[in-house]
């Protein structure tokens, strides 16, 4: 286990005057309650949950600010929390400290319906989000399959089944307000869709996963809601002729919406928990946006290339209970998995390589799921060449923690060595440090040198993204 960049010895009698000034300042939203901390741990995969000291319910910036000016006085961590959905130990307290859960800032503050974009608080969740916004003929397209926070989102550079036509979260955040390390409140940017005006701190905070400051409250893009909706479902004899199609389809420059990839493993999940009657093998799950004829024409094309790789039973229809019903069950594949071995413990990992390379990758990684033997669905957001791989493993067997290590640095070094990246969707947090050096090089240095000059006390979720270099 590589260390990370900058150590930190746990100060326990520092956390306990923090804890006992909390307490006094914030009384019942202020707790050291063994279950909640155990909550704002990581739970959600197969990392050691690591608790915080205490937990810390958040109503304003101004407040964030406040709890952050006393952590940084004494010197005591912080970690952000909104869902608790994300995969990679983000939420983790390996020195202890106070974990600020910013779910209760949760108001939708602004709608700019004619500028096409909003701002809400932090703690706004995608659903809550894409409900209010229902009336108004607008849609928040980023949809990573848990009802996650707009704060959490930004912090990993969330993306989702939507990312191949709207972007990801940096291609959708205007501007952000922020509680820097030092409990200063800082705006990122305006609200214009661009500015030539100075660094660009909001790329800068988008994907930093709390590491340089706290996010309190987010100003997004919205987009249009098609005028017509098309989902459609089709199946093929293999995982590479499937995959192949994704490649055509995406080299012609068909503006496909979503196009998902299930494996046959991971569609007879699919089927036992939503109950569904699909076949099993590899099927790829697609929606086109547009007009009514683009649509049409879309799915033509579309079906043509899925002829030419030998897919088959394409269907598509634009009813929207029929789509709801499809991607419903996409949106559900994680706790499906887990039902394919009850009592096994999820090990859920991401990459993202070129599109041109996504085939070759995807077959290696089956390669080496069939030569450890283990029960694991592939599936993924293909049409940007992002792939997640849900190992499900015994906890009372070792060696299949032990083979997960092996096949877990395989496949990150695989994608990193074809031109992409140890993590397309999921971020780095503490699983995926030890492959920033292989990924970035002499650039790590510089992510470390502007942690330093931001956040010189490491008080800012430590023991995250950074690994130690020589």
């Amino acid at each position: 286990m590589v260390e990370p960049i900058f150590a930190r010895v746990k100060d326990q009698k520092a956390i306990d005057v923090v804890c006992a000034e909390l307490e006094s300042k914030y009384s019942n939203r202020f707790t050291k309650g063994e279950a909640l901390r155990e909550q704002h741990g990581h739970t959600t995969t197969w990392l050691e949950n690591q608790v915080p000291d205490g937990v810390v319910f958040a109503h304003s910036a101004e407040e964030v600010s406040d709890i952050v000016k006393l952590c940084a006085e004494c010197n005591v961590p912080v970690i952000p929390f909104g869902t608790g959905s994300s995969l990679e130990g983000h939420l983790n307290a390996p020195y202890g400290g106070i974990s600020i859960d910013v779910s209760q800032m949760n108001e939708i503050l602004d709608v700019y319906a004619e500028d096409l974009s909003c701002r809400v608080g932090a703690g706004v969740t995608r659903k809550q989000l894409n409900d209010y916004l229902r009336d108004t003929g607008l849609f928040f397209p980023i949809d990573p399959g848990a009802d996650a926070s707009i704060g959490g989102m930004a912090a990993t550079r969330a993306s989702g089944t939507n990312a191949v036509r709207y972007g990801t979260m940096k291609d959708n955040v205007l501007a952000m307000t922020v509680v820097m390390p030092d409990g200063a409140i800082v705006r990122t940017a305006s609200r214009a869709k661009k500015s030539s005006a100075g660094y660009d701190l909001t790329r800068l905070i988008v994907g930093s996963e709390g590491t340089l400051g706290i996010i309190c409250d987010v100003t997004l893009k919205l987009s249009g809601i098609p005028q017509a909706i098309a989902g459609g479902i089709c199946n093929f004899p293999d995982l590479e002729s499937a995959c192949n199609a994704v490649i055509l389809t995406i080299q012609c420059g068909i503006p496909i919406a979503r196009i998902e990839l299930l494996d046959p493993l991971q569609v007879k999940a699919c089927n036992d928990y939503s109950n569904l009657n699909l076949k099993e093998r590899p099927t790829l799950f697609v929606e086109f946006h547009g007009s009514e004829n683009g649509v049409s024409e879309q799915s033509q094309l579309f079906s043509e290339i899925v002829a030419d790789c030998g897919g088959e039973d394409f269907q598509w229809t634009t009813k929207a209970e029929e789509r709801t019903a499809l991607w419903t069950a996409r949106h559900d594949a994680y706790w499906a998995a887990h039902a394919l071995r009850p009592g096994a413990k999820g090990l859920s990992t991401d990459v993202c390589v070129p599109i041109s390379r996504l085939a070759e990758c995807v077959m290696a990684t089956q390669a080496d799921l069939d030569e450890f033997g283990f029960i694991a669905p592939i599936v993924g957001h293909v049409g940007d060449g992002n792939f997640h791989v849900l190992l499900l493993l015994d906890p009372e067997k070792p060696e299949e923690h032990e083979n997960a290590e092996i096949f877990l640095e395989r496949l990150a070094l695989r994608a990193i060595e074809m031109g992409g990246t140890c993590t397309g969707e999921h971020g780095v947090g503490q699983g995926k440090m030890k492959y920033m050096s292989y990924e970035y090089g002499a650039g790590l240095g510089v992510m470390a040198a502007i942690k330093q000059a931001i956040d010189p006390q490491n008080i800012m979720n430590p023991g995250k993204i950074l690994p130690k270099t020589d």
